[in-house]
């Protein structure tokens, strides 16, 4: 008789394996009131339980970023309204053949911000580029929001460059699918804000913040509020496209009323091109 056991046997059944035979039998998990807490989604889903679930939602994307190697990530924000050149020459044609003129002027505006897209669909690509012969611990990864707009563009231009690229979207009811170029292993759906913007600086080496509207602006004065109170340790905040953002933030009023200090101003730097808004991110690290 062989008495021998090997070293590498688990010694706990596996929960997913005590699943399966119960599918086998089929033994539906909804019905039964005995079942597992772990598959039992009313109770996960209970008041007293949100702590779990927020635990998971940090875990999750925690654990399949080590593996996949992603350690340091330039995040890119900016709206999500803002298309292609192409995209937005469609939509203003489709809503004036419907002669919906007041979508056409909506969309003929929001054209007017098409060059963001363009901008940060290169910038995503030169971030992938530069990293494609780089070793793993010297590799850069955009990672967005996941959704349309600017987000897309930047996971486009990485995903077009070869590179891999993070998703980090937000279910809302009025939110749109991850969008396409998101490397699908690292496409990861947050239904807390608060645990999805910490995702975003665990990793960030650097924000670069596109024009944008309410949830731009939540997402940029999170990451310059943790770096100003020293949470968070100093790292390139770049505002691209100087006119939106000077007309948008009167910083210089904050400091003339005493309610940010001078020193604050160098928290963040405006550019105009994707060739200085890497600059900045290259001075800063001496790449």
């Amino acid at each position: 008789m062989n008495n021998k056991h090997d070293l590498h046997d688990k010694r706990l059944a596996d929960a997913w394996a005590t699943l399966q035979a119960h599918a086998d039998k089929g033994l539906p998990l909804d019905n039964d009131p005995s079942r597992l807490a772990f598959a039992d989604p009313e109770f996960l889903l209970r008041r007293e339980t949100r702590g779990l679930r927020m635990q998971l939602e940090l875990m999750k994307p925690d654990l399949e970023m080590r593996a996949h190697g992603i350690e340091n990530t330039v995040v890119v924000f900016g709206s999500a309204r803002f298309r292609s050149q192409e995209e937005s020459g469609a939509l203003i044609a489709q809503a004036e053949a419907a002669n919906d003129q007041a979508a056409a002027s909506r969309w003929k505006r929001l054209a007017r911000g098409s060059h963001y897209y363009e901008q940060a669909r290169a910038f995503g690509a030169l971030v992938a580029r530069y990293s494609n012969d780089k070793d793993p611990e010297d590799k850069l990864f955009v990672c967005t929001g996941g959704g349309p707009g600017i987000m897309q563009a930047a996971n486009r231009g990485a995903y077009e460059a070869g590179g891999l690229s993070v998703g980090l979207s937000i279910a809302l009811p009025m939110e749109e699918q991850p969008n396409p170029y998101v490397t699908p292993a690292l496409s990861f759906k947050f239904h807390y804000f608060a645990i999805r913007k910490m995702h975003f600086m665990m990793r960030a080496k650097a924000l670069v913040a596109f024009p944008g509207g309410f949830g731009t602006l939540d997402e940029l004065f999170e990451v310059m509020t943790l770096v100003q109170t020293k949470k968070s340790k100093q790292v390139p905040i770049v505002l691209f496209g100087s006119d939106y953002w000077r007309r948008l933030l009167d910083v210089d009023f904050l400091v003339e009323e005493g309610v940010i200090s001078e020193g604050d101003l160098k928290l963040f730097e405006y550019v105009d091109t994707v060739e200085d808004a890497w600059a900045a991110i290259a001075r800063f690290y001496r790449l």
